[in-house]
Parts: C-alpha cells; structure tokens; sequence
C-alpha cells in the first residue's frame, strides 16, 4: 500500500469512528434534553397559540366577493363547503366530474347568496384538465383567492385481497396527485391575491384503519406534502390542512372503490368499517372548516375530538394498531359480518342515534361518479 492509500484509508476509518460517536452520544444525550426542553417549552407555546387563535378569531377574513375555486364539488363535503362560502358572498368555481350534479350545487349557491358561480367540468387526475379549469377560473373572475382540494377516493379492501393492484393506482391519482396538479397550477395567482389553500386530508393520514392502506397512504402523503409546501412558501400562501373524521358523505353513505377497480355500493362493509364510531353532518363539518380557512388555522380536525386519537397514534401506536385490528381484522377470515365492530353496532341496536339519514339510507347509484 503507498502512502496515498495509507492515509486515505485512515482518514475515512478515524473520520467514520468520530462520526459513529457523534451518533452514540447523540442517541444517549439528545432524547432527555429534547424532552426536558419540550416540557420548558410547551407551556409558553401553547398560551402563545390559544392567543393567536383568539386574534385570528376576531380578524377572520372577509370572502366576500372573494373567488373560491373547489374540486369534487358535486356531492358531500365539496358540495357543502360550496354552500358555506355561498353564505359569506364568495363568488365560485366548482369542479367535478358529474356536470349535472354540478349544476344543481350552483343554482343552490345562488340562492344562498354567491353573487356569480361558473361550473367546469373537470377529472383531477389529469394535469391539463387541472390546468384548464384554473385558467377558466382567472378567465372568468380575474382572480382566485381560495383554492379547496376536495376531491377523494376511498378503496375498501384488505391488501392482499387485491386481485390486480394496478386497478388502485387511482387512488392515489385522484387523492394525491389531483390535489397537487390544481395546486401547481393557481400557486402563482394565490401568491399574487396572497390566498389560501384548502386541503382536505383526512384523519386516515395518522390511524391505521385495515382495509383502508391505499386511502391512507395517500391521504398521510398529502399532509406531508403540503406541510413541505408551506415550509417553502413561508407566508407567501396560508394553507390549512384538515384532517376530517367521519363525516357525511358518499364514502360513509358506502360507497367505494372495490378490489376490482370498480365502484360499488355496499353499506354492509361501512357498517363493518365503522362500527359505533358517530358521523359528522357534513354541513355542520363544512362550516367549521370554512372558519378555520378564513382564520388561517394551519391545522383543523373536524369533529375536534378526532385529534385525541392522534396522540394515541404518537404515544401508544402498538394500542392504536392492536385496536384496529381486534375491531375491525379478528375473526373476519369466513365473513366481514364477524368484526367486533358490527357485532357491537348490531347488538347495541346504536346506528339510528350515531348514522345521519343520509347514511342510513343513501340514495346513490353505483354508478354516480
């Protein structure tokens, strides 16, 4: 060995042993100061938060007049988040796939009071679709002031149950990259009105629920990505991340995704995927998320109870997971009827008290995208 090799050689073993001890003192020493400095910290941070809130609360924006651009706004929570800007005099642009269904949703907003709503029909999961109903938007209105990434999917499947898994690719076309084309293409008109972006995530992101990997995995990759987004935007743009529980909607009502790639309608399995847990009327959820939008909230869960699981997720995910699967996996290997979760909503007779009629009794078709 010359003497070049010689000295490469020790410098990359001394400098790997330094970097290996950086590490063994980091994973000794860093944790209990990380702690002790959260508990320091904590306190101040979170009266500083509540009088934040307070401030925001008091100087919530005005959308008045303002232009609000929401995809999937034919039924469910994009539909009811339509009505609740309606009411506060927003001028919109709805987007969906079912023109018809749109339609209706406007003269609705009419009547609530939207002083001018243009109606694109619109498929997410394509760039230039995305792209064309945000220059319709600014053709239209001159502006976009609100952007509401709404538009969802939901698979119901256990995943190796998946004859074909290429047939859920759209889920995250749809979930996913459906929010982040329409965003690519308004971040420069949101930048220029200084606007806010809306995206509907969901609790999914943090829980584990089975039968629901791919609508999680997409869901938890879009509050990653937007927290990304809003690191590198700074306050150039405010986006709220909502992170919904159970709330009124076609996916409650039982629709979904199937293994096949087709959708379905089947309330036996929501039952079983659901179980006592209450669902939220989706007016009430969009009312809470239009005032979260218009204080800046960064975050808002709606039911706000839904957050508590949360936490179990960070301190306990072994109990979270372990949960899940005794209600929802345990005994299910013959028939879905078996989980715990359905034997308790049968047995406990509860549904009427915790479904919306519209759960209860839906009325869709299984081909109503």
């Amino acid at each position: 060995m010359d003497i070049i090799s010689a000295a490469t050689f020790l410098y990359h073993f001394f400098t790997g042993r330094a970097a290996d001890a950086i590490h063994a003192y980091l994973n000794r020493s860093l944790p209990p100061l990380a702690a002790a400095a959260l508990l320091f910290i904590l306190p101040p941070y979170l009266f500083i938060k509540l009088l934040l809130f307070a401030f925001r609360s008091a100087f919530s924006e005005d959308v008045a007049g303002k232009v609000v651009l929401i995809t999937g706004a034919s039924s469910g929570i994009g539909e009811h988040l339509a009505y609740s800007y309606a009411k506060r005099g927003a001028c919109l642009a709805l987007v969906a796939r079912r023109e018809n269904r749109l339609t209706d949703v406007a003269n609705i907003a009419y009547q609530l009071g939207s002083p001018d709503v243009v109606v694109i029909r619109g498929d997410v999961t394509r760039a230039e679709d995305c792209e064309r109903f945000v220059n319709r938007t600014i053709d239209h209105f001159g502006r976009l002031d609100h952007l509401v990434t709404n538009a969802g999917v939901s698979p119901m499947c256990m995943f190796e149950d998946c004859p074909d898994i290429t047939k859920l690719a759209p889920v995250m076309d749809i979930n996913f990259w459906g929010s982040v084309y329409s965003s690519y293409f308004a971040l420069p008109y949101l930048k220029r009105s200084r606007g806010k972006i809306v995206v509907i995530a969901s609790a999914a992101g943090w829980l584990p629920a089975p039968r629901m990997s791919f609508y999680n995995a997409s869901k938890a990759a879009l509050i990653s990505f937007y927290e990304t987004l809003r690191t590198e935007l700074g306050s150039e743009i405010t986006i709220t991340i909502v992170t919904p529980g159970l709330i009124e909607s076609e996916m409650t009502q039982g629709k979904f995704l199937s293994k096949e790639g087709r959708m379905v309608l089947d309330p036996q399995l929501r039952d079983v995927q659901i179980g006592v847990m209450p669902i939220r009327s989706v007016g009430a959820a969009a009312e809470e998320i239009v005032k979260g939008a218009c204080r800046g909230d960064n975050y808002l869960t709606e039911p706000a109870w839904v957050k508590s699981t949360f936490y179990w997720k960070v301190f306990c995910p072994e109990v979270l997971e372990w949960c899940n699967w005794l209600l929802l996996v345990a005994g299910t290997e013959i028939s879905e009827r078996n989980a715990l979760s359905f034997k308790i909503l049968e047995l406990t007779g509860l549904k009427p008290f915790l479904y919306p009629p519209s759960v209860q009794f839906p009325d869709l078709t299984e081909t109503s995208r």
